[in-house]
């Protein structure tokens, strides 16, 4: 190894954090370049660029994503919230009703599908027992978050550093492997030292700052003339549509419930502040701010269709009729731009929505702000909020592409296999039993697992296909290639070394706890996933360099790793509620952080305690 190769792997590894930190390209994207990057200059061979990807955890990962799409399309899962939410009488029942279930079911579901799964019931809950929805929806993330740390199948972070910590061989001595000196690794109940601590001081804390931290967000848009919140939606006007030539008061469009009509844009112009005079003209594009209710009733007016960002060849603005065969059957789904989409930093006329999801974005909302420019000029972000019109089964096809964490179809037309709920949740617990009692390797248990919920029809084989997040096994899988080359070129051991110097001074506990501080940020600005990953040569280098066990550090990543609360894109279920409860980046700076400060410091006092003192 070359002087070159630990500098370039580090200024690649600079160059990947910043570019995912600007949120504008996909993170699959970003760490497949960085490791073809890596394996054009030959610091890294071909297979062990690729050996990540025939990495039993990722596999595991893989089954335990079919094993819970077979718990939502059966239905348990659904039916488990409406029985565990009933019928809040305020506030605090309702968070008390949401975030112990929550914790409890994600410990052995994955968070993501729990999350999306809630969201629809959880929304409905807010409107019949008038809580601000942002009340609810980031309690619901932090709990799922909280309830993962407590089981080894609780999130895929876990799995992946289970399966680090088996390969790597190590003892808690450092002597070698024998059997009075087994290997480190992880039950299925082995994180539960730490994390149902961890848990159930959250929990508490939720519950108990949960009034007074959280925004109060009753409904965001009820002040759009003022505070220009809401869903941004466009219309156009038809020339059939009856309202052409009638002035905006005339058509009724200046006094709508829960909608403003925010500006007119008619050719190359402009027109803000609307006058109740303005004659509406065919071709108009009408621009307003409202709630989501209120947008889908505008899809009801004769003549006002979505202002399509293409249609056939042509594009928004364009004085093209848009398909008449296209609005009949349509639902109206929606849907949150998730932090690995391909859409991120495209425009909504760039991005092909239509051509490729067949379906025609009417509005979007960003973190409860006015977004200035035509609909189709916008450039989409990761939580941005879009309200489309799309075919029935939408959710069905595209749900889990990546690009999408599916909030709402409204009126989901697949029925669910509720005769096979209970199925579902015997071959949950059957995983269960087989993962706590190490009957099988947690991948052969996994793949049984979801082998059988396709046997049984508690999913169907393109369902289970569709279930599984190629994009996350995409990042798993690449990190294990970069992690491989801050090996072979000693970067991992520099790093170490360097911590050490810096933190030796403050004893064991400050080494954990600047891994554990670390790995937070890792995770801030990546992935979780990938932090883990790429954390974990570091924490093993410096347990070895200073002979101290080195369980309680890879703990402290993998805890790390998943309870990062102070950013929408800490964790990919923080971000799938931003839209929907009207969260502000700061919002969750406010609420979360102390959260991820509270986890550190439990996990940096009680890991080394439960797991061999220093």
């Amino acid at each position: 190894m070359g002087n070159w190769e630990p500098i370039l792997t580090g200024i690649m590894l600079v160059l990947m954090v910043g570019t995912m930190a600007m949120g504008r390209f996909a993170p699959d994207i970003i760490m497949m370049g960085v490791l073809l990057v890596l394996l054009i200059f030959g610091v890294l061979e071909p297979q062990e660029a690729v050996q990540g990807f025939a990495n039993q955890g990722v596999i595991t990962v893989a089954m335990l994503y079919i094993v819970a799409a077979a718990m939502k399309e059966t239905g348990a899962m659904s039916r488990i919230t409406a029985v565990l939410l009933g019928r809040p009488k305020d506030e605090r029942s309702a968070q008390i009703r949401l975030t112990l279930p929550v914790a409890m079911m994600s410990a052995f579901i994955n968070n993501t599908p729990i999350v999306a799964m809630f969201l629809p019931t959880l929304a409905g809950v807010a409107r019949r027992c008038r809580i601000a929805p942002s009340k609810l929806f980031m309690p619901l993330s932090f709990a799922s978050i909280l309830g993962g740390v407590c089981t080894l199948i609780g999130t895929s972070t876990n799995v992946i550093t289970s399966k680090l910590l088996a390969d790597e061989q190590v003892t808690a001595n450092g002597l070698p492997v024998s059997e009075d000196n087994p290997a480190l690794k992880f039950g299925m109940f082995t994180l539960a030292k730490v994390g149902l601590p961890i848990a159930v001081i959250g929990v508490a804390y939720i519950l108990i700052f949960g009034r007074k931290l959280l925004p109060e967000r009753t409904n965001p848009i009820e002040d759009a003339e003022v505070r220009g919140q809401g869903y941004h939606a466009a219309l156009k006007v038809n020339p059939e549509s009856p309202i052409v030539g009638k002035t905006v008061e005339e058509a009724n469009l200046r006094n709508l419930p829960g909608l403003f009509l925010s500006r007119i844009e008619r050719d190359d112009d402009s027109m803000v502040a609307v006058s109740p005079t303005e004659t509406i003209r065919a071709g108009d594009v009408l621009v307003f701010v409202g709630q989501l209710e209120s947008v889908v009733d505008l899809q009801q007016i004769k003549g006002l269709v979505p202002s399509a960002t293409e249609s056939h060849g042509h594009r928004e603005g364009d004085n093209a009729q848009p398909d008449k065969h296209y609005r009949p059957n349509l639902r109206i789904v929606e849907a949150v731009v998730s932090n690995n989409s391909s859409l991120v930093g495209l425009t909504i006329r760039q991005s092909g929505i239509r051509t490729r999801y067949g379906a025609v974005v009417v509005a979007v909302r960003r973190q409860g702000q006015q977004i200035p420019g035509k609909l189709g000029d916008i450039r989409l972000r990761p939580g941005d909020t879009l309200l489309l019109e799309a075919p029935e089964g939408f959710s069905d096809r595209f749900g889990s592409v990546g690009d999408f964490y599916l909030v709402n179809e409204r009126i989901t037309p697949a029925a669910l296999r509720h005769d096979r709920a209970w199925v579902a949740v015997a071959i949950l617990a059957l995983l269960v039993i087989l993962l706590s009692f190490s009957v099988f390797e947690p991948m052969t248990a996994a793949m049984l697992a979801a082998g059988l919920m396709v046997v049984t029809r508690c999913c169907t084989g393109p369902q289970a296909r569709r279930g599984v997040d190629f994009q996350i096994l995409t990042v798993i899988g690449a990190s294990f290639g970069i992690g491989q080359a801050m090996i072979n070129t000693g970067l991992a051991a520099d790093i170490s070394h360097a911590i050490v110097a810096v933190c030796a001074s403050l004893g064991p506990w400050g080494l954990l706890a600047a891994i554990y501080m670390l790995t937070t940020v890792f995770t801030a600005t990546m992935t979780n996933n990938a932090a883990a990953v790429l954390m974990f040569p570091i924490a093993i280098g410096i347990a070895i360099e200073q002979s101290l066990n080195p369980m309680p550090f890879i703990v402290a990543i993998t805890v790390s790793a998943s309870c990062e609360f102070s950013t929408p894109i800490g964790y990919q279920t923080n971000l799938m509620v931003m839209g929907p409860g009207g969260y502000k980046w700061t919002d969750y700076t406010k609420f979360g952080g102390p959260l991820t400060i509270l986890c550190g410091v439990i996990c940096v006092v009680l890991a080394p305690i439960m797991f061999g003192g220093f």
